[in-house]
């Protein structure tokens, strides 16, 4: 049940008395509250909840659009691997989205979280990750409709319960699409990065652009190396092509993340990383859809039945469409070599 609260957003709730207690911290999905619930039939209890706020840009309507989408992409699904959006409220400029809170916050921080943020993720606890998030696009993909885009797969959007299970989360860019369409021409949005190239450069959408993020996202996870970081020596800045050599020399060994146990299977570590090349071919056509990656990393199919090809490749930066103030671009990639499709 989607609840629209009424007055206050710390008032009521259809019938529900809450009260907003404690501002515990800011995880990616914003404000964290604590509320107990009290209604006439029933004992009182107490519970934390994850409160977005998106507020509302007049002359653009940033904020209104995020609004819009998420409330159309979340109110009639349910999965087991996308958040539960529990309500919304309207307030002048403001607005609120109210959903489960998640224990663990994101992967972003279990992976690239500084000291005490900083999760050791088991290979077990990262494969079980990576299938979720893929089940998850898999249902946006295929299973309902009109279908669901996400166009923002990330580390910091997938959200990690008190068992560590995934949910992906901020539907606030996702498009949907119709039984017989193939593709939208739209603004560039996402995070540079894990954006699709041929996506970033023409605005040309389709689910095979969530699959290249999904494939970048593999990668991170595997590897448990940022997407892009200027830190290290030229020719090592961008994980995807950093991949791709080792690929080519066969050395994707090399790349497991070494803070993994020490009882991994790296054989299967290396069929993973070789999914995740799949997903981020140049070429859209060879890249698998969600259900068949899902298929691979469950070894249902095998991957060496897929032939993988050249990455996808950002020539230039400055060709991203991107539109003003609409990404994220705390990571981002700017890979040279070949063209694009």
């Amino acid at each position: 049940m989607l609840w629209k609260i009424a007055g206050t957003i710390d008032k009521i709730m259809r019938g529900f008395v809450c009260t907003l207690t404690t501002s515990l911290n800011r995880p990616p999905m914003g404000l964290v509250r604590q509320i107990r619930w009290e209604r006439a039939d029933s004992a009182p209890f107490t519970r934390k909840i994850a409160v977005k706020v998106l507020s509302v840009e007049v002359e653009s309507m940033r904020g209104e659009r995020e609004f819009i989408a998420e409330l159309t992409s979340l109110s009639n699904i349910r999965h087991e691997n996308l958040v539960v959006l529990k309500g919304f409220h309207v307030d002048g400029c403001q607005r609120y989205l109210v959903y489960d809170y998640m224990e663990n916050n994101s992967l972003a921080h279990a992976l690239q979280g500084v000291g005490e943020n900083r999760m050791r993720l088991s290979w077990q606890a990262r494969k079980d990750i990576l299938i979720g998030v893929a089940r998850g696009l898999a249902y946006l993909h295929e299973e309902v409709n009109p279908h669901i885009v996400h166009r923002d797969i990330k580390a910091s959007n997938i959200l990690l319960d008190h068992n560590f299970m995934p949910k992906l989360a901020d539907f606030g860019l996702a498009k949907l699409f119709g039984e017989n369409l193939s593709h939208v021409s739209t603004r560039v949005a996402g995070t540079i990065g894990y954006l699709a190239p041929e996506y970033a450069v023409s605005g040309h959408l389709t689910r095979k652009s969530d699959v290249y993020s999904f494939g970048v996202l593999l990668l991170e996870i595997v590897s448990g190396r940022a997407t892009v970081d200027f830190d290290m020596e030229r020719g090592e800045h961008h994980l995807v092509q950093k991949v791709w050599d080792h690929y080519n020399t066969n050395e994707l060994v090399k790349l497991i993340d070494p803070t993994l146990d020490t009882n991994i299977r790296e054989e299967e570590a290396v069929q993973f990383m070789k999914i995740g090349l799949l997903c981020v071919q140049e070429n859209t056509t060879k890249r698998p859809r969600m259900s068949v990656a899902v298929s691979m990393l469950m070894r249902e199919t095998d991957v060496k039945d897929h032939k993988i090809s050249q990455p996808g490749h950002i020539i230039d930066f400055m060709d991203i469409k991107m539109d003003k103030g609409t990404s994220s671009t705390s990571i981002f990639s700017k890979v040279s070599t070949p063209n694009s499709m």
